[in-house]
């Protein structure tokens, strides 16, 4: 117990946090119809975690060093055990938004602490086995996700993709305050809390500004509103950043050219890979008829192939530059995407699966190096703020990509379909028009928007893809450092197919 319970309760941590990034995309259907909710609350209930996880990571993460890293890692146990308790428990759209927030809040703060825990315990060859099993356990939390989610919303009903977060919890608390010291970083840095609150502005605004978009236009009003309020967060935040004496995330590492390219690929990453499967998973559902488990399977595709990539690539990959890994990899995906543009109304969710398959190939060789990339690209004592980067521009891209894809999906429907049509069916509740329209039109209007919504994630990966390989460089001395260097780059290379 001494030597792997700490492992154990980390583990346990890890696996429910990164288990519900995607175990609710099959029960949307169902949360839809259970809440009456609509197509933009269905894409808070996915956005609300990503924004929270996203945009409060850093600064968690440094105030965990001040607190004490195992004390900060109970209480967001505890806070993401209640607030699944309330998303079970939820009665309306908004009160499963809330409670989703209050989950990406605990989240942040089991994801801010884990690899400094297992840093602190484990030394040597023990924290390369420990960090490779996390690894795995984070793989196989996001591969198991949509199979799992099925499962719970085809048997007892959606709400237990929550409730089976609270035993979980229970133990990981038990075991964490049994068996993992308590460790701390520099006590004299000092908690950002201006910049936290300034970021998770900006990225609030931003992704709400894309989700206005969808419902009411580019032009609106209140669309243009919330962007000019992101506008000014973030340069609120880049002014608090710069004259901080501890940022969570120093403005001056963007001046780096390979820094600001790979934290471009992390965002492009996790929209280009991730954010359509909600809308994948809406159509299969409410238009295909299959059920939550049949469509959690299609998933598989994605989730395997990515898992089989990276713990070959992990070996057989050494020592190839990041360019080549992430770029490449980055490549895959956006053809993966273009691979999924061909579906009309006599398609089937088999029509997915090479596109599917492809996105896991190069998820498998992304994830592994970008932390690594992002990590030799800045100095050695930047290389915490760099790390904790590469993971909030991941979730969100995330929840950026849900919100700006489903206003392409919406779009490209009202070329079909009224407007209100359009995000009813956009919404999974495409039962509700089958008296209106025909089955043949409903299923080309979705997907039309699917098409639409796959050339922009194809595009996105792409472009992206291609400024990693023309623009990052990576000098061999500092290859060498970030191989050899702790927990953080040895850990991204085994969780490669978390979102």
């Amino acid at each position: 117990m001494r030597t792997w319970g700490p492992l154990t309760a980390v583990c346990l941590g890890t696996f429910m946090l990164l288990l519900d990034v995607t175990i609710a995309v099959v029960a949307l259907p169902d949360m839809a119809r259970s809440l009456h909710a609509s197509l933009s609350d269905l894409q808070w209930v996915m956005d609300g975690y990503a924004l929270a996880l996203a945009a409060l990571l850093l600064g968690i993460g440094a105030a965990a060093d001040i607190l004490g890293r195992r004390r900060v890692q109970v209480v967001g146990v505890v806070v993401f055990a209640t607030a699944s308790l309330l998303c079970g428990l939820a009665s309306g759209p908004g009160m499963l938004v809330a409670a989703r927030c209050l989950q990406g809040l605990g989240g942040a703060a089991m994801l801010a602490t884990t690899l400094p825990l297992l840093g602190s315990v484990y030394q040597g060859r023990q924290r390369s086995v420990a960090l490779g099993v996390w690894g795995a356990v984070s793989g196989a939390a996001s591969a198991v996700g949509p199979v799992l989610g099925g499962v719970l919303t085809d048997g007892p009903g959606w709400r237990w993709i929550f409730y089976v977060n609270l035993p979980v919890s229970v133990v990981a608390v038990w075991l964490t305050l049994k068996v993992v010291p308590e460790s701390h970083g520099s006590r004299d840095r000092r908690i950002d809390w201006a910049g936290t609150v300034s970021f998770a502005a900006f990225a609030g605004a931003l992704t709400y500004g894309a989700v206005r978009a969808g419902e009411h236009g580019w032009a609106e009003k209140g669309t243009l509103l919330a962007f000019a309020a992101a506008v000014g967060a973030l340069l609120c935040f880049l002014t608090v950043e710069r004259r901080g004496a501890d940022p969570m995330l120093d403005p001056r590492l963007f001046l780096k050219p390979t820094f600001s390219v790979v934290m471009l690929g992390a965002l492009a990453f996790n929209a280009g890979a991730f954010s359509l499967m909600a809308y994948d998973s809406l159509w299969m559902q409410s238009l295909l008829g299959l059920s939550p488990v049949r469509g959690g399977l299609v998933f598989l595709w994605m989730s395997l192939s990515a898992f089989v990539v990276a713990a070959l690539g992990g070996r057989l990959l050494h020592g190839v530059p990041a360019r080549l890994t992430v770029g490449g990899g980055l490549l895959l995906v956006g053809t993966g995407q273009f691979c999924m543009t061909g579906l009309d109304a006599s398609s089937t969710a088999s029509t997915l699966a090479p596109g599917l398959a492809l996105i896991g190939v190069g998820t498998g060789l992304v994830a592994p190096g970008i932390a690594g990339a992002a990590l030799a690209a800045v100095p050695p004592e930047r290389s915490g703020m760099a790390g904790g980067a590469v993971n909030t521009f991941r979730q969100l891209g995330y929840a950026l990509g849900i919100a700006v894809y489903g206003t392409v999906l919406t779009s490209r429907m009202r070329d079909t379909l009224p407007r209100d049509a359009a995000h009813t069916l956009a919404g999974g509740a495409g039962g509700a028009l089958r008296g209106a329209f025909s089955e043949h039109t409903l299923r080309s209007a979705f997907a039309a928007g699917l098409n639409t919504g796959a050339v922009v994630a194809g595009l996105t990966a792409t472009v992206a893809g291609a400024l990693v390989l023309a623009l990052v460089r990576t000098p061999s001395a500092t290859r060498d450092r970030v191989t050899n260097s702790a927990p953080g780059t040895q850990t991204e290379k085994t969780a490669a197919t978390r979102p």
